[in-house]
């Protein structure tokens, strides 16, 4: 049960702070130049800002071999807190093997700028297949996923981290709202159930219509889209921040509904990545996580609701934030209404359900899906979008 006064406590009860402050950030400037250095990639970088923010509380860093066993073979942290997904920082022998355990390391962004500190306590080899087939639950090197496994480096460095300094995100920065702030601004809005609801797609009626079920429900909607790193062929961030600033401005109470920045990357480990996405958000403060068809999933990897089932596997308490599962969501044409089939009387035949591959041919020849499918406002956004890729 949930009987926190103000917002829910971060995993593990301490929401995590791992940026630096201005005399750590001068001492370790100071040492940039004697440091040994490794280039992170987009993902790495993201997640060093998670963990520095508190978005992946308990952990401090990048995991220890002990955890990181834990977690790809049964779901929880050597300490018996649920937890889904590696969150490693994985370099070749070559880079691995010069480096000495107890000794700071330089971390710098795909630019080469210095952006973080590493304190390395281990460096160990991995099972990149085992990692695969666990998590991703395939070793197909053609799911996304599985082909960052496979691309990168077979050693894990490990320990705590430090983020040298948080800049505004540089597309978005009225929406970046880290942990510390979301569960100050909820507090302020007198939430006390907050539900959150992950994406990497252009919202369409269907999910407008799960947001607003759940926002019956309780008193505060967190909507937090994903920016970090995706598929090359998923919907642009900006493209996708627009089309949820149009259904704030147009279709949201917007005293009830906060829209802000995820700045994690897609993992598209299906049912493995909606644990992780809701502990995510409860990092942020939301007593509540959507579920719905086949989230993270990409391909034919997962069934429909396996990332509903895979909740019942872990302990309510200890995972601590409620999952709201819901069905496939479409527009049913005799009640004139959107639905799923909990509720709808009709069949097939009379349900507007169009896929997001029919919808994305539809908006590259500038024809707009129904507006049973998607708000007027938000198709032209994308058509408009669609038809400047097309013909750059």
């Amino acid at each position: 049960m949930l009987k926190h006064q103000d917002v829910i406590e971060a995993h593990g009860g301490e929401l995590i702070n791992r940026i630096a402050s201005e005399a750590q950030r001068q001492e370790f400037l100071s040492k940039a130049e004697q440091l040994p250095s490794v280039q992170l990639d987009a993902r790495a970088t993201s997640d060093l800002e998670m963990i520095a923010i508190g978005g992946f509380s308990p952990l401090t860093g990048f995991m220890e071999q002990q955890d990181y066993e834990q977690v790809v073979h049964k779901m929880h942290l050597a300490n018996g807190l649920p937890w889904s997904v590696p969150i490693t920082l994985s370099v070749t022998e070559d880079i691995a093997n010069p480096l000495e355990i107890g000794s700071l390391v330089r971390l710098n962004d795909p630019d080469g700028r210095f952006v973080g500190v590493l304190e390395l306590t281990q460096k160990y080899a991995y099972d990149k297949k085992q990692e695969a087939l666990q998590v991703y639950r395939t070793d197909e090197d053609k799911h996304p996923g599985v082909k960052v496994v496979y691309d990168q480096g077979g050693i894990n460095l490990a320990g705590p981290v430090w983020l040298l300094e948080r800049h505004p995100h540089p597309l978005f920065p009225s929406y970046q709202i880290d942990p510390a702030q979301s569960r100050a601004l909820f507090k302020e809005k007198g939430w006390r159930t907050v539900v959150g609801f992950q994406t990497r797609n252009p919202i369409h009626r269907a999910h407008e219509y799960i947001q607003k079920c759940a926002l019956e429900t309780v008193d505060g909607l967190f909507l937090h889209p994903l920016v970090g790193a995706t598929k090359s062929d998923d919907i642009p961030a900006h493209i996708r921040m627009r089309c949820y600033e149009i259904m704030m401005e147009h279709y949201f109470p917007q005293d009830r509904v906060t829209l802000a920045i995820n700045p994690a990357a897609m993992r598209y480990a299906g049912p493995r990545e909606a644990i992780f996405h809701a502990l995510v958000r409860k990092n942020y403060g939301c007593t509540h996580f959507i579920v719905g068809r086949d989230h993270a999933g990409v391909g034919d990897y997962y069934g429909t609701y396996d990332a509903q089932h895979i909740f019942d596997e872990l302990d309510a308490d200890a995972m601590g934030i409620v999952p709201m599962k819901f069905e496939h969501a479409f527009f049913c044409k005799k009640t004139e209404s959107m639905a799923t089939t909990k509720t709808s009387p009709s069949g097939p035949e009379d349900r507007i359900h169009l896929s997001g591959t029919k919808v994305r041919e539809m908006l590259r020849r500038g024809e707009l899906p129904p507006p049973q499918f998607s708000r007027p406002e938000v198709a032209k956004v994308l058509a408009e979008a669609m038809q400047s890729a097309a013909t750059a």
